[in-house]
């Protein structure tokens, strides 16, 4: 309700400005770019208003090529003024104050980074910014050059939602129909086909928990599903399974993450995750304090990609054995045939391991994207499961493989700081001996085990 009051109040302030702007101008309309000037360059707070929606309003009228001329209009004119910046440079150096360090910052910064503020006052602002970003992204991969506006919508958009701003709350069968077709809709790591599906997966052995923000009170930004169960789960059909019988909750012992999704793509590479795990499982032991366990039952999902691009390389730690399972699981169905499985199962959970444990980005973090998301929260990888995920997206991805990373309270911080101090890969004994019995095999040193 009191959103609903300060949505109201900006409409009317935006109002009471664009009449103010009429009078000024008349009924003329104007160019985008003339409408941005003017913003950087007004000081009233109802006109300033006034103008954030005509800018908004323009841009929602536009088609996509006039967009992406919008987004090289903001690299070319309104980046950093460098005359101003040297001036600025200049003084500090005469006199390297406060004042003087202001100035320097200020003239540092380029000029859409403040005219993406100012737009954030139009009614709705934040909503419009963040779906301006999704679409900016969408032009990344054929201009590489707008990196640069990116950059600066993203560090304002981090600011902006920033986990302290951010409410968690649990979504049940009986949340509003609106946020239950959203959340249907948002499912990407596994499917919700229908509104039954959705159902079981909030039945009494299920949780599912989101973030909000105030800007966007109808709009979940992040979500997780979780599963209660006796043990920890390694396979996923039977936690998605919409005929799977309800299991009692208060006899788990085991809380399983199985799906974690982000639901806005103008957020990406915004940091939500961090507290998500961790304000659940401190919920989840609240609620249920005979719970002892809290795992996710994860996807790899570069696993596959990257494997064959190492075939390919001739990397020495694919040999004759890992050849084999690599031909293996090129024949169609061959995860249904226990005895060509059983072939592959042992060289690829090693390869599986190695990849999660070794195979590093340019920042000499994991080169996996979940592995990247849960060893920064705080949590161990702890388990290779084979066949866990035979749909073919899983089959696809990792050869059915999936992993638990392993959420133990008590370590949570110091696997957390060991991660993001050194890149460390805190890993379980299970895992340990898969890495040892590839060097085993083969063609690898002996290499030292994480922690455990």
């Amino acid at each position: 309700m009191r959103m609903r009051v300060v949505d109201q109040l900006w409409v009317s302030l935006a109002e009471a400005g664009r009449e103010l702007l009429r009078l000024g101008r008349g009924n003329r309309r104007r160019d985008v770019l003339d409408l941005c000037r003017d913003l950087l360059s007004t000081r009233g707070e109802a006109s300033g208003t006034a103008l954030a929606r005509e800018v908004v309003e323009a841009w929602l009228a536009m088609d996509e090529d006039a967009r992406l001329r919008f987004f090289l209009q903001l690299l070319h004119e309104f980046g950093v003024d460098q005359e101003a910046v040297e001036r600025a440079l200049e003084s500090y150096r005469r006199h390297p104050d406060a004042r003087t360090l202001a100035r320097l910052r200020t003239a540092a910064e380029p000029r859409r980074q403040e005219l993406f503020r100012r737009m954030n006052m139009a009614p709705d602002g934040t909503r419009h910014l963040v779906a301006m970003r999704a679409e900016l992204l969408r032009h990344l991969a054929a201009h590489p050059e707008l990196a640069e506006v990116d950059e600066d919508l993203r560090q304002l958009l981090s600011g902006w939602f920033n986990p302290g701003f951010l409410t968690l709350q649990r979504i049940d069968w009986h949340s509003p129909a609106a946020l239950l077709e959203k959340i249907k809709t948002y499912e990407k790591v596994h499917r919700i086909p229908d509104l039954e599906s959705l159902k079981r997966r909030l039945a009494a052995d299920r949780r599912c928990y989101a973030y909000f923000h105030p800007a966007l009170p109808d709009e979940p930004l992040i979500f997780v599903e979780v599963a209660l169960v006796a043990g920890m789960a390694e396979h996923i059909a039977p936690l998605i399974d919409p005929e799977a019988p309800v299991f009692d909750p208060t006899r788990a012992d085991t809380a399983i993450f199985y799906s974690i999704n982000n639901c806005q793509e103008g957020l990406r590479g915004v940091t939500l995750g961090n507290f998500l795990i961790k304000l659940v499982v401190e919920d989840l032991g609240r609620e249920l304090p005979q719970l002892r366990t809290f795992a996710t039952l994860s996807p790899v999902p570069g696993f596959r990609y990257w494997l064959e691009h190492a075939e390919q390389g001739e990397d020495p730690v694919i040999g004759e054995a890992e050849r084999a399972a690599l031909a293996v699981v090129r024949e169609p169905d061959w995860w249904r045939d226990p005895a060509r499985a059983e072939e592959a199962r042992g060289p690829l959970m090693a390869l599986c391991a190695h990849y999660l444990v070794r195979v590093k980005d340019e920042r000499g973090r994991p080169r996996d994207p979940v592995a990247r998301f849960h060893l920064r929260n705080g949590a161990r990888l702890e388990r290779v499961d084979w066949l866990a995920d035979t749909s073919p997206k899983g089959l696809r991805e990792s050869f059915g493989i999936m992993v638990n990373y392993l959420y133990d309270p008590a370590r949570i911080v110091r696997n957390h700081e060991r991660y993001v101090a050194s890149g460390e890969v805190t890993h379980s004994p299970a895992v340990r001996t898969l890495l040892r019995g590839l060097e085993t095999g083969a063609r690898l040193p002996a290499r030292a085990g994480g922690a455990s």
